[in-house]
């Protein structure tokens, strides 16, 4: 539009800017000088910004040696670090059953394994360690190849039936169902109750005694009472990985649930790992 077409709005008192739409004009009324003067300041910080600071895409520093707070955050963490590594190397020069005879060690390695246990343990364990169905309560006293920290230390650090350590724990139990009768299984079921106290049929308990000591005592002994050594669990306790009452029991007799762990030696460092040991012997049901 021409200079010419612009006139003054006399119901306002304002400067038209000569643009006319279906006879509705336009009024020049420009922003307020603070505003704009406070946009030009943001656009100058913004500038000033992107300068010191990576602020592109696959940068890593400012133009103006800027960091970013991810470096920050980098170096602080690599600072605390550092000023663990003394404590962790005591860890890993101390044998692991005279790091409790050092009450800060030790605090420290308890610590250091309840974290790691949050993140590596707890979704099969649980967060307080109490174990889920077909995943053992680490708070009991009830080991399948005891809970002495030697013992746990090398259950962590291999594995329980997997692949990967050539000294993982291992035991199997034989799919029973393959083996005995019917009647054989549904009166061992019986005998297995009874050493565990719960309620069962005694007729059937008194011949299910025969079919335990032919085929069960070998491996969790003649009172049930478990071994160590063969990774058998007990079963004359209220403990039950898979649950304790006929059906479940039964079930494990005839075709067996067999859990795995991972060899935690393979994915975390030595220091870790007696930590963790430290940890879960601690927890309260360390022998």
């Amino acid at each position: 539009m021409a200079d010419e077409d612009k006139r003054i709005d006399e119901p306002t008192g304002t400067e038209t800017t000569g643009h006319s739409w279906d006879g509705i004009e336009e009024l020049n009324t420009p922003l307020p000088r603070w505003w704009l003067y406070t946009f030009y300041a943001c656009i100058a910080f913004a500038v000033g910004y992107a300068l010191y600071y990576p602020a592109w895409p696959g940068a890593t520093s400012g133009i103006a040696g800027g960091s970013t707070l991810r470096s920050m955050v980098a170096q602080d963490i690599a600072e605390h670090a550092d000023g663990l590594s003394e404590w962790r190397e005591k860890i890993d020069a101390t044998p692991l059953n005279e790091i409790a005879a050092d009450p800060q060690v030790l605090a420290f390695a308890d610590r250091v394994g309840r974290a790691a246990f949050g993140v590596n343990c707890s979704q099969c364990h649980g967060s307080g360690a109490q174990g889920f169905v077909g995943y053992p309560n680490l708070n009991d006293d009830a080991w399948l190849w005891g809970g002495s920290l030697d013992e746990i230390y090398h259950t962590i650090k291999h594995g329980v039936r997997n692949e990967d350590s050539d000294y993982a724990r291992y035991s199997e139990m034989p799919a029973f169902g393959e083996i005995l009768e019917k009647d054989q299984i549904a009166d061992v079921t019986q005998y297995v109750m009874s050493l565990a106290a719960l309620e069962h049929e005694i007729p059937a308990t008194e011949r299910g005694a025969e079919v335990f000591s032919d085929n069960c005592s070998a491996c969790h002994g003649d009172a049930g009472e478990g071994d160590w050594d063969s990774g058998a669990p007990r079963l004359n306790d209220a403990i039950w990985l898979f649950g304790g009452d006929v059906e479940h029991i039964a079930s494990q007799i005839i075709q067996p649930a067999h859990g795995v762990m991972p060899a935690w030696g393979l994915r975390l460092d030595d220091t870790t790992v007696k930590a963790l040991a430290l940890y879960v012997h601690g927890l309260g049901g360390g022998s």
